[in-house]
């Protein structure tokens, strides 16, 4: 299935509030590697995703979340799971 773009442009907007000014943030970006995010942020940041989306997201999967593409899927999954 490929990635919602929308879905990506989403986490990229919203990333773009809580990194620092001028952070290059692509799809392929590293959330806690190329972003510098800690864990902490990233568990806020994905509690912020829940309610926009509507989802829960397992912890199992945000351990195997790297870039912002993966995040994508992975919402775009569950989403989808929640929908059927």
């Amino acid at each position: 299935m490929p990635v919602d773009m929308d879905i990506v442009d989403i986490i990229i907007a919203q990333l773009e509030k809580i990194t620092p000014p001028g952070t290059r943030i692509t799809p392929q970006s590293s959330i806690m590697g190329d972003l510098g995010l800690d864990s902490l942020t990233v568990m806020n940041f994905v509690m912020w995703l829940e309610d926009i989306f509507d989802i829960s997201v397992p912890m199992d999967q945000i351990v195997e979340v790297e870039s912002i593409a993966d995040l994508a899927e992975a919402l775009q999954k569950l989403g989808a799971k929640a929908n059927s």
